[in-house]
């Protein structure tokens, strides 16, 4: 690897640490102001399991092709 690429890669892992921190010590102070706050968390699980029945309806047919064909494949032994 260059020195370049070597610097790159440790400024990049420098970052990703100070973002690290930065995000963890953010979560940690609304820890405490967000205890209790049920009608976001049944509004994020409402929200993802609307996602999840979009995207089922979208490519539902496709993924019970692709899984019918690594089953297929997987008990033909190739």
């Amino acid at each position: 690897m260059s020195t370049t690429m070597t610097r790159t890669a440790t400024r990049a892992a420098g970052a990703a640490a100070r973002l690290g921190r930065e995000v963890a010590t953010r979560l940690a102070g609304l820890r405490g102001s967000d205890r209790g706050d049920v009608p976001g968390w049944v509004m994020v699980t409402l929200m993802t399991a609307g996602l999840v029945v979009a995207l089922w309806a979208v490519a539902g047919p496709r993924l019970a092709q692709v899984f019918s064909t690594a089953m297929d494949r997987v008990l033909s032994g190739g």
